[in-house]
């Protein structure tokens, strides 16, 4: 079975290349290689900024002309405009940006222009925030619809992922959002969340009898068949890199143990972040940490009294093509906490190579992990190592993955494997997370 994924790795690379290998109009978006960047033109409702001769309008972040800039006398690079479509959209606040590429006034090479269509008071939007296919876990999908008016907000979708926590949970979502509170510094939202589990079956066997005293003989909860969530939340921009959130998430869950019964996780939430990105001539770096505590209380009326520490920093080096990614995480749990809190290792994003249900099929109390990635192009190699276990039950066990694979905006094709003595048994992904 392991031949026929790295035989799909091998003709999804071939697939990527082909899509590059004629230039038929001058609206294709799929040109070869050979054809160099001319100009790049942005333009919006009254303004228009062309790069490549000087003439740019304010609307634009230094920052996102010179990496505009850096496009003009070199290959055409799709996976280079998708990205800078998307800056775009996010910096302008845009409802959307469009390119469409132009013959060139020279041969073999090409004007590129970015189309902004301003954000209007009224819109609504359909995202796809995950696709995913893992040959160990199976699919993993959502889908969005947002509607805006003025400064608010509301969001519904649908979600079945197999690949975050120890179960698998389907079911819907349901999202309001102020972006303005009486400031553009304060932020208002409110997420209720229902969905209907699923265990696989090593998670199940790994759990104990249920002990009526305790609830469970591990620091954790029994399998429930469903779980809702009621969460509001303040963010609050202390200055533009330093967010603050808080607020109390509210989980009820239906216990299949002993007999079908309710219980609850009442926590206070809490996340510090910190993002921002600095620019030198030819490179640019994104720097996003942040730290989040959720902690349950007999105060909010929980039946579990834990807390739920999580580090992350991710560090990001651009230069030309050349990507350097490093992201940290550790995580520690003290107290009873519910199976959904605790920490997973070996899906798509983390000891890639990896099963989660041969790791921990619980999770559990203690993470740490790191994730070195480079890309080049469509190309992307990567290595991870992380530990996972319960303190006092366990020790920590470092484990490794390498992989390799094929990036195109936010669609990746790749094939891990774990670092392990005897037989290697790769892993195939592919799909979009963000």
């Amino acid at each position: 079975m392991k031949y026929a994924w790295l035989g799909c790795l091998v003709w999804g690379g071939a697939l990527f290349a082909g899509t590059q290998g004629s230039y038929a109009s001058a609206t294709d978006t799929n040109v070869n290689a050979r054809y160099k960047v001319e100009t790049v033109i942005v333009s919006g409702d009254g303004w228009t900024s062309d790069i490549g001769a000087g003439k740019e309008e304010k609307k634009l972040s230094s920052g996102l002309r010179k990496r505009i800039s850096a496009l003009i006398g070199d290959n055409l690079n799709p996976s280079a405009l998708d990205d800078i479509s998307k800056r775009i959209r996010d910096e302008l606040h845009a409802r959307e940006v469009t390119r469409h590429l132009m013959r060139g006034a020279s041969p073999e090479s090409v004007k590129v222009v970015f189309k902004v269509s301003e954000d209007s008071s009224r819109r609504f939007d359909i995202s796809v925030p995950k696709f995913l296919y893992n040959s160990k876990q199976g699919w993993s999908g959502a889908v969005e619809g947002t509607a805006t008016v003025k400064q608010n907000g509301f969001t519904f979708g649908l979600v079945s992922d197999g690949d975050e926590l120890p179960e698998r949970y389907a079911g819907l979502v349901a999202r309001y959002e102020n972006k303005s509170v009486g400031t553009d510094r304060l932020r208002f939202q409110f997420e209720f969340e229902s969905y209907h589990e699923q265990w696989n079956n090593a998670t199940v066997q790994e759990l104990p009898p249920y002990a009526p005293a305790t609830g469970s003989a591990l620091e954790t909860s029994q399998a429930y068949r469903t779980r809702q969530n009621f969460e509001p939340a303040l963010t609050l921009v202390i200055c533009r890199p330093l967010t603050l959130t808080v607020g109390a998430s509210f989980e009820r869950m239906q216990n299949q143990f002993p007999a079908a019964h309710t219980v609850a996780a009442n926590t206070a939430v809490g996340t510090l972040r910190y993002q921002r990105q600095f620019e030198g001539a030819d490179y640019e770096q994104d720097v996003d940490a942040a730290y989040n505590l959720r902690a349950a209380t007999r105060v909010l009326d929980s039946d579990f009294v834990y807390a739920r520490h999580h580090w992350a920093l991710r560090y990001m080096l651009r230069h030309g093509r050349h990507v350097l990614l490093d992201d940290v995480a550790g995580g520690v749990i003290t107290g009873r906490a519910p199976l959904f809190e605790r920490y997973v290792l070996g899906n798509s994003s983390t000891l890639r190579g990896w099963n989660k249900f041969d790791l921990d099929p619980l999770g559990g109390n203690r993470m740490v992990h790191n994730s070195v990635e480079y890309r080049y192009g469509f190309f992307e190699i990567f290595y991870d190592t992380g530990a996972i276990w319960d303190s006092g039950l366990q020790s920590a066990t470092p484990r490794h993955g390498v992989g390799v694979g094929l990036r195109q905006g936010s669609f990746s094709l790749a094939v891990a494997f774990p670092v392990r003595s005897g037989r290697a048994d790769p892993i195939f992904m592919m799909g979009m997370n963000y």
